[in-house]
């Protein structure tokens, strides 16, 4: 049945994406905001606190109500974890903004690109050249893609209901919301509000992390992805984040990182992930089709582990 409701969300995704889906991420970063106003005096301990507050309700909230409706009706509690992938799980919570992307710098408006990728990733990239666009729209898109199907599904799939996906989820945006820039004070201090919700989601990473950039290997160039995630991935200043953009960009055959040009035009030199010529807008629907091979690999080894377990 988690095969069906896998398949049956992403279906449902494809089809229609409601507004309302991103209604309910800013209603979570809102409270995450709140909750780290008030607690935020720089030690773990408060973190530790704010994290259990922030997470427990919705996870509380998503296993017991699929628990109550499974004991009425399997058919309520598959309805149920339809409902929660559909709002956690998809493409389409980024792609938009990839495909906007992609569709300005082939018409050659820069400006509008830049401008796309900037709401999308961040102030990191307003000073991006037009060659420089590309590639970050692709380190952005493995990571969400990451983010946004693979790590979630395997979360899905390994704890009963939907308890983990809303767990893993949470977690990250959690972990996105208070990260905290340690070279200043005030960033320092929320590094170390933060850091057990950090830790938490780097144990969530370690095995789906792995899995994907597996993944990645097999769905395109196996041996420089495998090169690459060996040889590279260390050095990206997130270990994780080095395995996905290494492994993902040998399998596309490009390289990511690399010299980035900061709002202030001063060149920001970065680890170089990959091989080849630099990721350009012609290997951004490569990128696409990596995250969708991957994903089907995934639904098969899943098929095939569902049709063995019910096999006589």
């Amino acid at each position: 049945m988690n095969l069906v409701a896998i398949v049956l969300a992403f279906a449902l995704e494809q089809w229609r994406a409601f507004r309302w889906r991103g209604g309910f991420v800013q209603l979570f970063r809102r409270y995450a905001r709140t909750l780290e106003r008030r607690f935020n005096a720089g030690t773990a301990q408060q973190g530790a606190i704010a994290g259990a507050l922030a997470l427990a309700p919705a996870v509380v909230l998503a296993t017991g109500v699929y628990w109550g409706l499974d004991q009425i009706s399997a058919l309520l509690g598959f309805v149920w974890n339809v409902a929660i992938l559909y709002l956690l799980v998809g493409f389409r919570h980024f792609s938009h903004s990839f495909s906007a992307i992609g569709e300005a710098l082939q018409a050659g408006d820069v400006i509008a690109a830049r401008r796309r990728l900037v709401a999308w990733r961040g102030s990191d990239a307003v000073g991006a050249s037009a060659g420089e666009i590309p590639k970050l729209a692709i380190e952005r898109g493995l990571l969400d893609a990451y983010r946004h199907v693979f790590g979630t599904l395997f979360w899905f799939l390994v704890v009963p209901g939907p308890g983990g996906a809303v767990l893993y989820r949470l977690t990250s945006l959690l972990a996105e919301q208070w990260r905290g820039d340690v070279d200043t004070p005030m960033g320092l201090q929320l590094a170390r509000f933060s850091h057990p919700i950090a830790q938490m989601l780097h144990w969530l990473d370690w095995i789906p992390v792995r899995l994907t950039a597996m993944t990645f290997a097999v769905v395109g160039d196996f041996e420089d992805a495998v090169y690459c995630w060996r040889t590279q991935a260390k050095q990206w200043p997130s270990l994780h984040d080095g395995i996905l953009l290494a492994s993902g960009a040998g399998a596309l055959g490009c390289a990511v990182g690399g010299m980035l040009t900061t709002a202030t035009g001063e060149p920001e030199f970065r680890p170089e992930l990959g091989l080849g010529d630099t990721a350009d807008v012609d290997s951004m629907p490569s990128a696409t089709g990596l995250a969708w091979r991957a994903l089907l690999i995934w639904l098969v080894l899943l098929l095939l582990l569902t049709l063995a377990y019910w096999a006589p």
